[in-house]
């Protein structure tokens, strides 16, 4: 069976400067099954006829929030409370794994400093990594296609670059013999293109990045999807945070 990874981003990768209020960049990786992705492709595009009577309104986290654009319409107490309720629904019943990466930019610069790699390649390795010990498990991929966001020509061409050299030398904990098993390709859409699988990623890395920033705060978006996260053993194997 062919498995898709579709990645998104919250907040900022540069480590030049540091949004002290959201000091850290998240990286989100949702791994679903072929056939699953086809589910949720469905019951979010019936998502959108229901609301604006088409599928070309991207699902976009901060739009959603700020009720910008589209989202206009959640100005209306009414119909945001029924949005978010069929919105929640999608993301608890929906079967996939979410497999995800966090740079606390603060502690990372103290540790290691401003580094010129870009941190995006740090918490992509990982991703990549623990998503191969989840698709061993399941022990039914046959292949892996990575969807990722694009930010940029220059910027993509550098993780094109990073990801090319992961096939080839594999990484610490996964060599290249099992990495080559899962015949990994990888595009970059943009958000025109419409990746309902990249607006998933969208609208689940922004309560990630909150919960790690604010822990202790109450974070309802967190809770309903915090069963997602890829385990082993018990331990939470699908969110790490650097340093």
């Amino acid at each position: 069976m062919k498995y898709y990874l579709f990645i998104d981003e919250s907040g900022d990768h540069g480590l030049k400067t540091i949004d002290e209020g959201f000091p850290v960049f998240l990286l989100c990786g949702v791994l679903v099954s072929e056939v699953e992705y086809f589910n949720i492709n469905s019951v979010v595009n019936s998502l959108k006829i229901k609301y604006w009577n088409n599928t070309n309104v991207i699902l976009h986290s901060r739009d959603i929030r700020k009720c910008n654009n589209e989202f206009k319409i959640l100005f209306d107490l009414t119909i945001k409370e029924r949005f978010y309720e069929d919105i929640n629904h999608i993301l608890t019943s929906s079967n996939y794994n979410i497999i995800s990466s966090a740079i606390d930019k603060i502690a990372f610069i103290k540790k290691y400093g401003k580094l010129e790699d870009d941190v995006y390649e740090i918490a992509l390795s990982f991703i990549l990594e623990r998503t191969i010990f989840c698709l061993d498990e399941m022990k039914d991929c046959k292949s892996l296609e990575i969807i990722i966001e694009k930010r940029g020509r220059k910027e993509d061409l550098k993780l094109s670059s990073h990801l090319h050299k992961l096939s080839q030398i594999g990484t610490y904990y996964v060599d290249v013999e099992r990495m080559k098993k899962y015949a990994i390709k990888y595009k970059f859409l943009g958000k025109k293109e419409n990746s309902n699988g990249l607006q998933i990623s969208d609208l689940l890395a922004y309560p990630i990045a909150r919960k790690i920033i604010t822990p202790e705060g109450v974070n309802i978006s967190f809770e309903l999807i915090k069963e997602k996260f890829y385990t082993k053993n018990g331990k939470r194997y699908g969110l790490k945070v650097f340093p």
